[in-house]
């Protein structure tokens, strides 16, 4: 693709979120609840495009493709499994954090953790854990996109400048208008990822395998078969599953949303869309393993796909993979940014808030900075680096549930826990040790429930954790099962 059609069109979609960004400052109040939570006014429609496109990044259509041309249809069990316990999480959950901002007035899903506990130290130490472990993460939306560029353009855009500009797009903006301004972006970008994914679909099915999508898969049976042994499955799988309650950008979704009926709106249309997008990434893949064989790196093989399509349409499909890097980096810089100043500046000293929406504002270049360094390494396949960020996240696990239902859990235990299923991850990660034949996910788990329960038990509770857990739960049933106003 020529080099003046990708500018062109990385212009203009950068222009029109611009303008919706420009149109959500006029709305924006002064305090960092508006700033980091839209003032929790998000309709249901906005907020499940949000969520929708926080949580699919440029790991679908570039690693989950990549995966997928790897590895064939096990990918799909893959991120199905994840599908389906982030709505059952949704369900189960989403209520409980929406009545807990609004009762606790909280901001920053780490603050949860520090009322429940009792302790500001517990929401520091979860939010210096979400500090580390999600830079790898956020840096893959970056490689996303200098992989793709870099490919499409035959080396024309240099992966180094795919990254910057995708980097520069998302200090934009993050800082311009806050959360109201990527929730706005997000939908427009939500709608374009669903959109360009399926008319790819459509044209490949119509144009490129004329005789039919069983012709075409008969001549490559090894795509149709489980070949993923277990324990990588598992190990994969297993932090994608409780993606929906241990990564903190998608967690503080669940405060925005304005009433009951935008709650179950935001799940109900994350639930269609979820669905829909898997499936048409994991058809891609599995086209691209069809049509591009041989790739030595599978993370480029969406790029070498779109080569077999029309510019227009390739054009389409590269600015719905950025739009979708952009609008999952956005939220992350945006959450962790707001748990710097809530969760770890506040826990060291006093601040108002001005002072504290500074330092949120002051950390978006700084992390967005951390992230471009970090990917410009190019450490592993972007779909394996995104588990293991969510490996190590998971070590918040057994803390967040038992803030909602553990009477018992300590601050001692959370930070204890925390602390423990983050080493023992980090450890195995980094002397690649599968203990037993496991991945590292399990034992970190393992360790973090061992570690909670056990310190625990020989710590004293918050007397004021047994209220939040009841008073959360009263609110849960008066509202959302009684119908009551809140």
């Amino acid at each position: 693709m020529p080099l003046s059609w990708l500018n062109a069109g990385i212009l203009a979609w950068f222009l029109v979120g611009a303008a919706l960004s420009a149109k959500a400052r006029r709305g924006m109040g002064s305090g960092v609840i508006d700033y980091f939570l839209a003032n929790r006014t998000v309709g249901g429609f906005v907020s499940a495009m949000s969520y929708s496109a926080t949580t699919y990044s440029a790991f679908m259509m570039v690693g989950l493709v990549g995966l997928t041309y790897k590895g064939g249809i096990a990918s799909l069990g893959f991120e199905l499994t994840y599908l389906v316990g982030t709505v059952f999480l949704l369900v189960l959950f989403a209520p409980r954090y929406w009545v807990a901002g609004r009762r606790y007035g909280l901001m920053t899903p780490s603050e949860l953790l520090s009322t429940r506990y009792g302790s500001k130290w517990v929401g520091a130490a979860a939010s210096l854990l979400c500090l580390v472990t999600l830079v790898p993460y956020a840096s893959v939306q970056l490689m996303g996109m200098g992989y793709l560029l870099e490919g499409v353009s035959g080396g024309a855009f240099p992966f180094w400048a795919g990254m910057a500009v995708a980097a520069a797009i998302t200090v934009i903006f993050s800082i311009w208008a806050g959360l109201r301004s990527v929730a706005l972006t997000d939908a427009l970008q939500a709608s374009i990822m669903l959109v360009a994914c399926c008319l790819l679909v459509v044209f490949i099915g119509g144009f490129l395998f004329p005789e039919g999508w069983g012709s075409a898969m008969a001549a490559r049976p090894d795509l149709l078969k489980v070949s993923w042994p277990f324990p990588m499955f598992l190990g994969l799988t297993l932090p994608w599953t409780f993606f929906a309650l241990t990564n903190p950008q998608v967690v503080q979704r669940l405060y925005a949303p304005k009433d009951i009926r935008s709650i179950r709106g935001m799940v109900a249309g994350f639930s269609v869309f979820g669905f829909i997008y898997t499936v048409l990434c994991v058809i891609l893949g599995l086209s691209a393993a069809l049509l591009v064989p041989g790739l030595k790196n599978p993370d480029g093989a969406m790029a070498a796909l779109l080569t077999k399509v029309p510019r227009g349409l390739a054009l389409l499909v590269v600015l719905s993979i950025f739009a979708a890097a952009v609008s999952t980096l956005n939220s992350i810089i945006l959450t962790l940014s707001s748990m710097f100043g809530r969760d770890l500046v506040r826990a060291l000293t006093p601040l108002s808030e001005e002072k504290e929406l500074r330092w949120g504002k002051l950390l978006i270049p700084v992390l967005t900075v951390a992230c471009y360094a970090f990917g410009s390494l190019k450490l592993g396949l972007i779909a394996v680096l995104s588990s293991m960020a969510s490996a190590g996240l998971m070590a918040q696990l057994p803390v967040i549930l038992g803030a909602f239902f553990w009477k018992r859990g300590t601050a001692a235990g959370a930070i204890a826990g925390m602390a423990a299923g983050a080493l023992v991850t980090l450890a195995l990660y980094w002397t690649k040790t599968n203990f037993l034949g496991q991945w590292p996910p399990v034992w970190g788990l393992c360790s973090s429930v061992t570690a909670f329960v056990a310190v625990s038990l020989v710590t004293r509770p918050d007397p004021a954790g047994g209220d939040f857990i009841e008073t959360v739960a009263s609110d849960v049933r008066r509202t959302f099962w009684q119908g009551q106003d809140f």
